[in-house]
């Protein structure tokens, strides 16, 4: 095993000691809270009381303080639809509700704000902006979507971006001589085996991870690049046969393998036809490229 190969798997374990699968996390029991008037202000004191608090210790074992375990809180809350489009939200009912002060109140709106999900504006306040107006591609917003009652949307939008960014991804690398960020690939994939042997998931979701997001560095295309984060939050999030690659399996492993070996040939029509066969595998079933969908 190469060193990297052992620092990986190591980090892997040390990481997963007790911590709950992909998302957990941040799957605050906003779903339980009992319904509110969707045009009045938020009825916090109707929520679990205890919320705030177990948010706030399950966000703090990824390492979160106590603005971004907010931002998670109410992200979440947006996006299920328990604060609804229009909502006004009170940044004094806010901090009463989750125990925090004004400053963490308003640095985690701004955060909001910048994903498209609240807006703020004079003799107006903060309200929460309809779908049409958030920014779908955020990593936290797709994570939030992910878990909540939007998933099955989530996922296969996901998986439809993919199918268009990552064959492309592939054949562009195939052009390029990166040999440095070529041989990463090439870690990743001895990462992804050796965790494969020794029945280790996470170290291999995280190698299959960072095999994507490279790959899409190789293409050497800036504006792809931008996109990688996508590719990443979609591996994190996926658990349905709408993703092809996110459980150890010998043939998935077999098509990183092949996805290498045609960039170190250069041939980039092999390096996309292998991402569109490991994009089409799942380990319980086989899927064809999505189909165009009834409007």
């Amino acid at each position: 095993m190469s060193t990297l190969a052992h620092t990986m798997m190591t980090a892997a374990r040390s990481a997963d000691s007790g911590l709950a699968s992909p998302g957990e996390l941040d799957r605050y029991p906003y779903a339980e809270a009992p319904a509110v008037d969707r045009v009045g202000a938020p009825a916090w004191d109707g929520a679990d009381p205890e919320l705030g608090r177990v948010g706030r210790r399950a966000a703090g074992s990824r390492g979160r303080g106590l603005h971004g375990q907010l931002v998670q809180q109410l992200g979440q809350m947006i996006v299920s639809g328990d604060l609804g489009a229009d909502r006004p939200l009170v940044p004094e009912e806010i901090g009463q509700r989750f125990e925090v002060s004004r400053t963490v109140v308003r640095e985690s709106l701004r955060v909001l704000e910048a994903k498209g999900l609240v807006s703020a504006r004079p003799n107006v306040g903060t309200r929460v902006r309809p779908v049409s107006d958030w920014n779908l591609l955020d990593p936290d917003i797709i994570e939030w979507r992910a878990f909540g009652p939007q998933r099955d949307d989530q996922r296969r939008e996901l998986s439809e971006l993919r199918w268009t960014i990552e064959p492309l991804a592939a054949r562009l690398a195939a052009g390029h001589g990166r040999e440095d960020l070529q041989q990463r690939l090439t870690d990743m994939v001895e990462i992804m085996g050796h965790a494969m042997a020794q029945g280790d998931a996470l170290t291999f979701a995280r190698a299959d991870s960072e095999f994507h997001s490279l790959l899409i560095q190789v293409a050497s295309n800036r504006m792809l690049e931008h996109l990688s984060g996508i590719v990443s939050a979609a591996l994190q999030v996926s658990g349905g046969p709408v993703t092809g690659c996110e459980r150890p399996n010998e043939t998935a492993l077999a098509h990183h393998g092949r996805i290498c070996e045609a960039l170190a040939t250069g041939d980039g029509a092999a390096a996309e036809a292998a991402m569109r066969q490991l994009l089409t595998l799942h380990p319980e079933v086989e899927r064809v490229v999505p189909a165009p969908r009834e409007h």
